[in-house]
């Protein structure tokens, strides 16, 4: 396996009284995907929450276990969750851009970490809108509404802007449930694209997506992770037969 960029050690997770992570243990490499799978409420979300701590922003939640990017605990009490925010960006299910112009959208996190020049920005945007593959379409329109894109184009500035602030791990929640198949299919190419410098972990419930898009695959059921893998021997010969019922859409 290559150089483990996240490593996941008897994590535990509770809401209040609720458990929704038990046990989790796993090794993330660098400059892969990771897809996260599972049935609604099975901790996907939750868990790849907990990676850029999230999580921290809803009451009541307590976490147990280690979680290292780097070999360095991230619950650790002189952690700077800003500076880990940065390192460790997240593209939502629905875009959630500002209500400002594509060129604003995108230099609102340079400029929060001290960067003023107009050149540097400007060459920030161009450089996010080619890694997005949005360039080409936007190039004339920087001054338009960010509101005004389609909802495709829309998810791909919000990767732009994620990648702005240049992380090493970008998280994705279901980063194209929302879209057409076109659409959709550019995201999936952006993927495979963007593995090349950053780490991507994704979680989706399209299962067709996860195996055309990752390098391996986590099953979670319940709040366990019950198998992970690479991606192909996930999808063709699973060790688990819980694992299979999913995949073969026995259940879930």
């Amino acid at each position: 396996m290559k150089n483990i960029k996240i490593s996941v050690k008897d994590l535990n997770l509770f809401y209040g009284d609720k458990q929704a992570l038990k046990n989790i243990t796993l090794d993330i490499p660098e400059k892969r995907v990771t897809a996260f799978i599972g049935p609604s409420g099975c901790g996907k979300s939750t868990f790849l929450r907990v990676i850029n701590r999230m999580n921290d922003l809803i009451d009541g939640v307590k976490v147990s276990g280690e979680i290292l990017i780097d070999g360095i605990n991230l619950y650790d009490s002189n952690i700077d969750v800003v500076n880990l925010r940065k390192r460790v960006g997240m593209v939502f299910q629905k875009s959630n851009l500002f209500p400002k112009t594509i060129y604003e959208n995108i230099v609102y996190g340079p400029k929060i970490n001290g960067i003023k020049d107009k050149k540097v920005l400007d060459g920030i945007v161009e450089k996010t809108l080619i890694q997005a593959a949005l360039l080409d379409e936007v190039k004339d329109r920087m001054n338009e509404h960010a509101y005004s894109l389609s909802g495709g184009q829309q998810q791909r500035l919000c990767i732009a802007r994620t990648l702005a602030v240049e992380p090493e791990i970008i998280l994705m929640d279901e980063p194209a449930s929302a879209l057409d198949p076109i659409s959709t299919g550019k995201i999936e190419e952006l993927i495979q694209d963007l593995k090349k410098k950053y780490t991507i972990v994704i979680v989706t419930h399209n299962m067709q997506q996860a195996a055309r898009v990752s390098d391996l695959t986590a099953f979670f059921y319940l709040g366990e992770l019950i198998e992970f893998d690479g991606t192909a021997k996930i999808f063709t010969n699973p060790s688990i037969k819980q694992t299979e019922d999913y995949i073969t859409g026995r259940f879930g």
